[in-house]
């Protein structure tokens, strides 16, 4: 812990951890409980995925605006707003019982969704150092870890004494915590450094930010379609499949989360060290073995390793990705390419539970597992395609063909 405080002396850098932190506890409780809520109030697994469509098209389309609103607003204002607005819509969410009150709820949480993680996203990689990016991302995705650890187990202990509706408004208090941490310690200016404030705006364009971001936009897109799937069909493919108990479900995203836990900061060492694309590239390869094993295990405990390990890996590549956006985009840029970002993440989202119902539906868990791996396989073609996207590759091949000149010189 103390080289981690020697490293990062910004305070509003340790404040984001912290409400990232609790937001995590309240995302935890809420993502495993939404499928089985929903299953028990008789939704199909059509009707779920297109649920979760609605999420992703408010994380779509406040995506758009929001580097013009933290601009506006500041990244403060915008982070608590989200976070109070975050807590309002996991409240309310088991009181709907009706499918177009269900969607009005989850097409809202995706809209304060990314307006949190622009904010943090933003304040992050503006106020990291440019050596520092990864490590202080895995941080990030570290602390939000230990709350989707905590969120899952709350959630269990919360239904067996009291009920399901409770759990999710206990959702909604710790990001209330969450949102009165910023509105009251964090800086005003915390996504600008005093050397950005003076300069003048950007005039990059979207599609050029596009370009240099796009090995990042795909591993979003990617960890979104694959995220937002097994969240609502792993549960249920288990029980179908597996014959694994409804109560365990319930603690399955807590492996994925240990070993994102266990294993962001690791990655973010790596990244920073020796390229954060090559790194991504890895990542995915291992990752796409342990979706194969959810088809082909058995056992309670080895699902639960595949989980831990797609976790420390596939899981890991979204803040390995995001340090690799920070050392491509101009810190102006910043608030601008975390838009366009999110928008790939929310596009994944919206894609992935949509795609992954109907290939559930017709052909069963196994085939929808099948074909998140071959997702994840035409990343890692993508990365290695790209692979001169990353400063580090193109600064080392310069570097080879400076010393080549001078030798043949």
């Amino acid at each position: 812990m103390r080289r981690w405080t020697d490293r990062i002396h910004d305070r509003n850098i340790w404040l984001v951890y912290w409400a990232i932190f609790l937001l995590g506890i309240g995302y935890g409780v809420s993502i495993a409980l939404t499928a089985l809520h929903l299953d028990a109030r008789g939704f199909t697994k059509q009707d779920i995925g297109t649920l979760a469509a609605w999420f992703a098209s408010g994380i779509i389309l406040f995506s758009i605006p929001i580097g013009a609103i933290l601009r506006r607003f500041t990244a403060k204002r915008t982070l608590a707003v989200s976070l109070f607005g975050y807590a309002v819509c996991v409240t309310a969410f088991p009181l709907f019982h009706s499918y177009a009150g269900i969607a009005l709820a989850r097409f809202f949480d995706g809209a304060f969704s990314v307006g949190i993680w622009v904010s943090c996203e933003t304040i992050l990689l503006t106020r990291a150092d440019k050596t520092n990016k990864a490590f202080v991302m895995s941080l990030y995705a570290m602390a939000m870890a230990i709350g989707y650890i905590l969120g899952p187990i709350a959630a269990k202990v919360i239904v067996g004494v009291a009920s399901m509706q409770v759990a999710f408004a206990t959702s909604g208090l710790v990001s209330t915590f969450a949102g009165l941490l910023v509105l009251i310690k964090l800086d005003k200016d915390s996504a600008q450094t005093p050397e950005e404030r003076s300069k003048n705006k950007s005039s990059t364009t979207a599609w050029t930010l596009l370009y240099r971001i796009k090995t990042s936009c795909f591993a979003t897109f990617a960890y979104g379609y694959f995220q937002a799937s097994v969240v609502l069909f792993l549960p249920l493919f288990l029980i179908e499949s597996k014959g694994i108990t409804r109560d365990q479900t319930i603690l399955i995203p807590a492996f994925f989360a240990v070993g994102m836990l266990l294993f962001s900061n690791v990655a973010g060492r790596l990244g920073d060290r020796f390229g954060h694309l090559m790194l991504m590239r890895v990542l995915a390869a291992i990752g796409t073995l342990m979706i194969v094993g959810f088809v082909v295990l058995s056992s309670y405990a080895a699902m639960c390793g595949a989980v831990f390990v797609a976790g420390a890996t596939l899981a890991t590549i979204s803040p390995v990705s995001l340090a690799l956006q920070g050392v491509i985009v101009e810190p102006q840029d910043y608030s601008r390419s975390n838009a366009i970002y999110n928008v790939f993440y929310a596009a994944g989202m919206l894609t992935g539970p949509l795609a992954s119902s109907f290939i559930f539906g017709r052909s069963g868990g196994g085939p929808m597992l099948v074909h998140l791996a071959m997702m994840w396989t035409s990343f890692v073609v993508f990365t290695w395609l790209f692979a001169n996207d990353d400063p580090r590759r193109s600064a080392a091949r310069s570097a080879d063909a400076v010393r080549s000149a001078a030798t043949s010189g």
